[in-house]
């Protein structure tokens, strides 16, 4: 990836020693605040297993299109804030942040062009940041996600003035926190996606923020069934070979490694295969998988719903050691990537060996309980950067040069 967009020369990327355990001092968990309107697979925030997450981020909030004040997806979750961070009496090193923003929040809609809009204006970002203020204050928060999926692309809602305009909200913002008295924390989440992280100025964005967020999951899905170069062909949506591709986009740009935190997802993308024969990746779907009991969308299994079909559907689980992930089938004609207890071991190893800062969970609310006790099993070495990442020459130029059409990741 990084060869056909960037050029010929070759990308070093950061090497660490796995036993210093670069990654192992932040995990941050992300908690589906709507995760409650499930039919089944609830978690309520007394529920999210203690001891293992260093920030609890709520997801998600909106901005108010008309007013760029804070505002809730909806009236039951609006009521949950306080739940989350009310943990912090137990756990006192807990950090509970916000993040605001999210996939559906740039779907056709009210809230389409809101982050565009408000990055574009000075006089509204002072309304959303005392709204921010405000919030944070009000509930004991410790920190804000910015979520915006995604600045530029114009299959979001994005437009080309995005790129500039994005680092002067998050400049303003991390000046407005900074007045609060107490320290709070800022950060985004960046896509894995070339098409889609083109429209982010990540080294304008780096000196404001506390840590990138990249979302190393979602890279395969039923959508690449309309993508040309990619068709109906099932792979696996964690691929660490890809990962390890993508992140090359930020070590090209000399992206300080230990402030990159990599993107785990406590669920699988499904499919339901062609032919029953040709069951293993690369083999070719016709749509999204049954959906689950629980999450109930065709194409995607929580991490719960993916161990019930292990233990009672009769199902076959094959490693994938290059791409780092385990292949489950069932039913005939049943498929579905995801991550256990051996692969999330192999995705903690490569995030220390690259010095990375920390790992990031989508979601919380997904697991049982069971891949975040292996994932902090993982990690168990004592956390001391060994070495320095390496000098690495930027590539970005003007964002969406040359770009035509837009083939990137889908919502998570």
């Amino acid at each position: 990836m990084a060869a056909e967009f960037c050029g010929s020369d070759l990308t070093s990327s950061p090497q660490c020693s796995i036993a210093a355990g670069s990654s192992n001092k932040l995990t941050i968990g992300y908690w589906e605040g709507w995760n409650s309107q499930r039919p089944c697979g609830h978690m309520t925030a007394a529920e999210i297993p203690e001891g293992y997450y260093t920030h609890l981020f709520f997801s998600f909030s909106l901005v108010n299109p008309d007013s760029f004040r804070l505002e809730p997806m909806d009236s039951i979750t609006g009521k949950l804030y306080g739940e989350l961070s009310a943990l912090k009496a137990r756990q006192p090193e807990l950090q509970v942040w916000l993040a605001v923003g999210g996939w559906a929040m740039n779907d056709e809609g009210p809230w389409r062009t809101t982050f565009s809009d408000l990055a574009a204006s000075e006089r509204a970002q002072d309304e959303f940041f005392e709204s921010l203020v405000s919030f944070m204050t009000k509930w004991n928060y410790d920190g804000v996600d910015i979520d915006w999926e995604y600045p530029v692309a114009p299959d979001r809602g994005g437009k080309p003035q995005d790129f500039k305009n994005f680092v002067n909200f998050m400049r303003r913002l991390r000046l407005r926190l900074n007045q609060m008295g107490t320290p709070k924390g800022l950060s985004l989440t960046l896509p894995a996606s070339y098409w889609y992280l083109k429209g982010f100025d990540i080294v304008g964005l780096e000196p404001h923020i506390d840590f990138f967020n990249v979302m190393t999951y979602d890279i395969h899905g039923v959508w690449d069934s309309t993508i040309k170069v990619l068709g109906p062909y099932a792979h696996a949506h964690t691929n660490l070979t890809e990962i390890d591709e993508a992140l090359k986009l930020l070590w090209r740009n000399n992206i300080n490694p230990n402030r990159v935190n990599l993107g785990i997802g406590f669920y699988g993308r499904s499919f339901t295969m062609k032919d029953p024969n040709c069951m293993a990746a690369g083999c070719e779907f016709t749509a999204g998988a049954d959906g689950g009991a629980c999450t109930g969308t065709p194409g995607v299994l929580s991490a719960k719903e993916i161990m019930d079909v292990i233990k009672n559907k009769g199902a076959k689980m094959t490693l994938d050691p290059v791409a780092g992930v385990q292949i489950v089938t069932w039913g005939g004609n049943q498929w579905v990537s995801w991550d256990d207890t051996v692969t999330l071991k192999m995705k903690a190893d490569f995030a220390n060996s690259h010095c990375m800062g920390g790992i990031l969970i989508w979601a919380v609310d997904l697991d049982d309980g069971t891949l975040i006790r292996s994932l902090a099993d993982a990690g168990r070495e004592t956390a001391i950067i060994l070495e320095e990442p390496p000098e690495i020459a930027p590539c970005f130029g003007t964002p969406w040069d040359g770009l035509e059409n837009n083939n990137g990741t889908a919502p998570k």
